[in-house]
């Protein structure tokens, strides 16, 4: 599999693979295939594919530990660009669309909806992942700084989910079936850092015990 993610139009495929969604969603509004609230229907498919992004880099890191998988690393980025760039979406149809610029509208929502409040965290959250994405930042603020920040990826996922869950007006098992999804990727890497920490301290433990030569 990794000749196929090595491949050098994978990435450009993924690129275009990332951008069908909101293609779709375009030709949907032209043609008036929304429903009669498409202001709705636009605020949800716009949040679901953030929330759909950012599971996305979530998943990439378990994945490519599979034998012939290590390659799914090339595209980690990416998704993780495109979480943020359907996130900016979904603000800005709010911010346009449905508040109209009307920063009283705005304020109220701020300070009382509580979803609302999930959201704007969320979203500020993947503001410095995306700025801290190139190559140039990891040099900048060197690899263990870049992971510490890196990590905020787990909040924004959360923050997305509670987002979500706190609007009601889905069905309430949907949000329920994407927190179980994220809990169980970052109880992957709970239980992986754990088990690894283990093997590092049973390895100097073993060292210690060992007779000097």
């Amino acid at each position: 599999m990794n000749k196929i993610w090595n491949h050098r139009w994978a990435k450009g495929m993924l690129f275009a693979l990332c951008l069908l969604p909101l293609l779709g969603l375009a030709w949907r509004w032209e043609h008036n295939q929304l429903g009669i609230n498409r202001i709705e229907t636009v605020a949800r498919f716009t949040g679901d594919w953030t929330l759909r992004f950012l599971v996305g880099v979530l998943c990439v890191t378990p994945l490519r530990r599979l034998p012939g998988q290590s390659g799914l690393i090339r595209f980690r980025r990416m998704i993780g660009l495109f979480a943020f760039f359907y996130g900016c979406l979904h603000a800005l149809h709010y911010y346009a669309i449905d508040a109209q610029f009307n920063q009283e509208i705005l304020w109220e929502d701020v300070t009382t909806r509580r979803f609302f409040i999930a959201g704007l965290i969320g979203l500020g959250l993947m503001v410095p992942l995306a700025a801290t994405s190139s190559r140039a930042a990891i040099k900048r603020l060197g690899g263990r700084r870049w992971q510490q920040v890196h990590r905020f990826v787990y909040l924004a996922a959360i923050a997305g989910v509670v987002h979500f869950f706190w609007q009601g007006k889905a069905a309430l098992w949907e949000p329920i079936y994407w927190g179980i999804g994220v809990g169980a990727l970052l109880t992957y890497r709970v239980g992986y850092w754990a088990i690894g920490a283990w093997h590092r301290r049973k390895k100097l433990s073993s060292a210690s015990l060992s007779p000097p030569r």
